[in-house]
């Protein structure tokens, strides 16, 4: 039965999920909040939701790129480079922002008589994103729960997997994830050096999957 909603960014792991829950699956929501990387995995995750005959529907939340405070908001010079469970990997966070993505889609949910949420997080989240962690999914949950007529759920399968697990789900799904986006710079190749570059080419190795992504050329070489 199709009864959930997913927040899908064009990324690895959200449409690894996309792929996994098709059948459940009723509406897909991407949200536009000025990331760097926007323009580069909004457009992918429409792609695969029309793949999939899933409605796809993209909110602005503009609100945040204007009042809130992240290297992802400020510029692809503003991204650091290093491992993404590096300390400096702090600045890309977005204050809040699965609450307020999670907040949204309750809602939308709501009002299209949909019971769930799911939601992309996994493991490789936990040590730089508080709003990844599994306590805070937990607590959203009750919110939602409490705070709806429905009594809508959050469904975050992929908690406590890593990338790398997810990625061999993917593989298994014949997912190309030439076709998705990681890159926090959002220039028009993957940087390769950024923590989420870094984490990719970690997650792809570890699945046993051929990288095909188009890097950089003074960086394509580089394996951490």
């Amino acid at each position: 039965m199709k009864n959930a909603l997913i927040i899908v960014s064009g990324g690895m792991d959200s449409t690894t999920m996309l792929y996994e829950y098709a059948k459940e699956i009723a509406l897909a929501v991407t949200f536009d909040y000025g990331a760097n990387h926007g323009p580069r995995e909004i457009p992918l995750a429409k792609m695969h939701c029309e793949r999939l005959g899933i409605e796809h529907v993209v909110i602005s939340m503009d609100f945040m790129k204007k009042y809130f405070q992240s290297s992802l908001l400020s510029g692809a010079e503003a991204i650091p480079e290093g491992h993404y469970e590096d300390e400096n990997m702090r600045s890309t966070v977005v204050p809040f922002r699965n609450g307020i993505m999670l907040s949204i889609a309750c809602g939308l949910a709501e009002s299209r008589g949909l019971k769930r949420l799911m939601i992309a997080n996994h493991a490789g989240d936990h040590a730089i994103y508080p709003d990844c962690r599994a306590g805070f999914i937990q607590a959203m949950g009750q919110a939602t729960r409490e705070g709806t007529y429905d009594h809508i759920c959050i469904d975050a399968p992929y908690t406590n997997l890593t990338k790398g697990e997810i990625a061999l789900r993917g593989k298994q799904l014949g997912i190309d994830y030439a076709e998705t986006w990681s890159c926090y710079k959002g220039g028009e190749k993957h940087c390769g050096k950024c923590g989420t570059c870094v984490e990719r080419k970690e997650a792809l190795a570890q699945a046993g999957i051929e990288d095909t992504t188009e890097y950089e050329s003074h960086n394509s070489d580089i394996v951490p």
